[in-house]
């Protein structure tokens, strides 16, 4: 079982004005949103998790595919997929060109089958077919980045992880959990505010969060359980 210090989001400090001071973080109302958004959408970073899996290796398959595709169109994908691939060692000797065709669908479909090769060669030559369990091992795979990474931890293995995607960007910059666009900032500061084993299902929280009441545009303040602890609240 991997370490705690292995999920660790980038080094850093806390967050910080554009006068570079460092703020106090807001450490209440940060547990008031967390607790309430716990009361909204019950249940663990696997149960909350909208891509369809059996496994942490199918898992990081459909997290690839989900970049700029939704989740809906993934799941629809998966099953032939694997169907045909069932194992890391039948993508990494996958015909390029029917895989291809497999995963048009989900768009960026070249590139996509790139890393889903590559990845696959990695774990099947460096862990023996078995998805490794550490962000430092998961990010020197093919296409997989700390967000990745961190649904596969949080989500395929539940351990500590906090995927920042454009949801989780987007609204803890308007509750102000965070003053950065930055991903892994934005991944340092909220790590900061919450206990790891609360950082998947958080992050789970915060994008159904996004998707259902505070979307980029038009934002439902007035059905928002949060509207009172949201600086952002009217503004958008």
């Amino acid at each position: 079982m991997p370490s705690v210090p292995s999920t660790r989001p980038p080094s850093g400090r806390g967050l910080a004005s554009s006068t570079g001071r460092r703020r106090p973080r807001p450490l209440a109302r940060a547990r008031k949103i967390a607790d309430r958004l716990a009361e909204a959408y019950p249940g663990s970073a696997s149960d909350l998790c909208a891509l369809d899996h059996r496994s942490p290796f199918e898992l990081l398959i459909a997290t690839i595919l989900s970049a700029q595709c939704t989740d809906e169109r993934v799941n629809l994908v998966m099953p032939a997929l694997f169907e045909r691939y069932p194992t890391p060692q039948a993508f990494a000797s996958a015909d390029r060109g029917e895989l291809e065709n497999l995963i048009r669908s989900t768009g960026f479909f070249r590139s996509k089958a790139d890393h889903i090769i590559g990845a696959s060669e990695a774990i099947v030559m460096r862990y023996s077919g078995e998805t490794p369990q550490t962000m430092e091992e998961l990010t020197t795979l093919p296409g997989v980045g700390r967000k990745t990474a961190n649904v596969v931890l949080s989500v395929g293995f539940g351990l500590p992880g906090l995927p920042v995607d454009t949801h989780v960007a987007r609204v803890s910059q308007r509750l102000q959990l965070t003053d950065s666009s930055d991903p892994n900032k934005i991944e340092q500061d909220l790590c900061a505010l919450y206990p790891p084993d609360e950082w998947g299902a958080f992050s789970a929280r915060l994008i159904l969060h996004g998707r259902r009441v505070c979307p980029a545009r038009r934002p439902r303040c007035d059905i928002c359980e949060l509207a009172d602890l949201c600086p952002s609240r009217g503004k958008f």
